[in-house]
């Protein structure tokens, strides 16, 4: 019991160092994790050559989506008018034939246009 009490008595100076050690620790880990966050920061503000950013895949996702969209709309537009004039006409399969190639041209032309790979037709 006498060692209790004098470990009572050193515990006061023993818990005011362990605290300080901690304390320490707890800033050196404050000071490193500040230190991978500012690096992280960096890092995702140049663009990666190898996954590329988060932003830019789901940009082109969207762009990829815009784009079949408009070819199968072409088409199926296209589709949709030769099936009704088949109906009104007596033109039974061929109306539907031409309109579905009409409808796929038109839907290649306005991928083309919309990528912005047409060239450039001023002349000069």
């Amino acid at each position: 019991m006498a060692e209790g009490a004098n470990d009572g008595g050193n515990g006061n100076h023993d818990t005011s160092s362990d605290e300080a050690a901690l304390s320490a620790r707890l800033g050196s880990l404050d000071q490193r994790l500040s230190e991978i966050r500012d690096g992280r920061k960096v890092r995702t503000d140049q663009p990666e050559s190898g996954g590329g950013d988060g932003a830019a895949r789901a940009s082109a996702m969207g762009r990829g989506f815009q784009l079949s969209s408009e070819l199968i709309a072409g088409v199926v537009v296209g589709a949709l008018i030769g099936w009704g004039l088949d109906h009104v006409l007596p033109t039974k399969p061929w109306g539907l034939i031409v309109f579905v190639l009409l409808g796929f041209t038109a839907g290649v032309v306005n991928v083309i246009r919309s990528a912005g790979v047409t060239p450039d037709r001023t002349g000069r």
